[in-house]
């Protein structure tokens, strides 16, 4: 965010600011700012500085709802508009978990005049034909993935949360919900490693909120820092949550027992401190998942390929009939699982085509690949047919 000697200055300023003001912190027996539960810390208090110069006073952003937003303040919770922070870009929207700089108290109605840089995003594309990017969170340390065990296992929907969560910057962690449901403890075993397979280098933890299984150790991942909950309706993201805030906070509705699918309880985004620290975000269900360049964590949720990839014989190698391919080697002689080449496959093709909708080199590219394929395709037929390959 800023050089040592900046970032040695401005908490030297922090430092000595007055506790409840922008810039506090605790030192010196100073008390802890207001902001700090939810995660205002030096950082922030040097990126704020110059707001603060003009008079105005710092937030957190914890719901956003019809061109306003409550933000939390020193002084309380504010309701705020956000006409000034409304760009075309809609990635540049203001949403939950924004810090923001807000007008002082007195004015009416008050304005959000600015938002922070954000240290990460939660980005999805969204289901118009104009493939735009929706930020669902921002500023996010723990990317919580709900699945749950009422319902078959979906491993490429949670390849495809794990793609954006490790996109996002932040650090993913996949919870199996409602693990009571699988009182046979091998049962429940082998339903981990399934997922462990598809998440590498991601914790799976099964989770009970009935028996409290596996929720103190949930508390303490995210006790420290922000932690957004995902998930599609009826994965338990809001029994989750009031488990983890001690309290009925969030409505929560019974899922249909037909299809362990449930209704939208959560409609809106909200921020809420945790009593055992940290905030975190509660999201509606999702039914879509679609990934918004997210090429850096397809490639980070599929690993395995990726290190294989770099032993092809062709480092522009496709993995689908190319001489020396590592990939396909590893998928015959089966180190490699046929589902998790097609998912990657899959994954990898659907990013192209959003990056593409934006990128005309890329969209040329793409084409130009996919002409010589259909061309070397059409040869190899040709061939076998035994005629004349032009």
């Amino acid at each position: 965010m800023s050089s040592s000697s900046a970032h040695s200055s401005s908490s030297s300023s922090a430092r000595t600011s007055s506790p409840g003001l922008p810039g506090a912190s605790v030192a010196d027996g100073a008390a802890p700012h207001p902001l700090a539960p939810y995660g205002w810390d030096e950082d922030l208090a040097a990126a704020f500085a110059p707001y603060a110069g003009s008079g105005l006073v710092p937030g957190r952003v914890v719901r956003v709802d019809r061109g306003q937003c409550d933000v939390v303040t020193a002084a309380g919770t504010v309701r705020a508009d956000t006409a000034f922070v409304t760009p075309h870009d809609p990635l540049r929207v203001i949403c939950t978990g924004d810090w923001a700089a807000v007008d002082p108290e007195g004015g009416n109605p008050r304005y959000v005049r600015d938002c922070l840089p954000r240290r990460t995003a939660f980005v999805r594309s969204t289901s118009s034909q104009r493939s735009e990017g929706q930020i669902l969170a921002a500023n996010v340390d723990h990317a919580i993935i709900a699945v749950s065990l009422a319902v078959e296992l979906d491993l490429g929907r949670i390849e495809r949360f794990l793609a954006l969560a490790w996109e996002s910057g932040a650090q993913p962690l996949v919870v199996l919900t409602k693990a009571d449901l699988v009182p046979d403890a091998t049962a429940l075993s082998y339903l981990v490693q399934d997922v462990e397979t598809t998440a590498p280098g991601v914790r799976v933890l099964p989770v009970s909120s009935l028996t409290g299984e596996g929720t103190d150790v949930l508390a303490a991942v995210v006790s420290g820092g922000t932690s957004v909950l995902l998930g599609v309706s009826g994965a338990g993201k809001s029994t989750l949550a009031n488990t983890l805030l001690g309290e009925d906070a969030m409505a929560v509705r019974s899922t249909r027992d037909v299809d362990g699918k449930g209704r939208h309880t959560t409609t809106t985004r909200n921020l809420l401190v945790l009593p055992g620290g940290g905030v975190l975000i509660d999201t509606p269900g999702l039914r879509g998942v679609g990934l918004f360049d997210a090429g850096a964590g397809v490639g980070q949720v599929f690993s395995e390929i990726e290190e294989l990839a770099a032993d092809c014989r062709f480092h522009d190698c496709a993995h689908e009939s190319e001489p020396g391919c590592a990939v396909l080697a590893a998928l015959a002689d089966g180190s490699l699982p046929e589902r998790r080449l097609d998912s990657y496959r899959k994954l990898v093709r659907e990013n192209q085509r959003i990056v593409a909708k934006t990128d005309a080199r890329l969209r040329a590219e793409i084409r130009r690949d996919w002409k010589r394929k259909h061309a070397e395709g059409r040869a190899m037929g040709e061939a076998k047919r035994g005629g004349r390959v032009r």
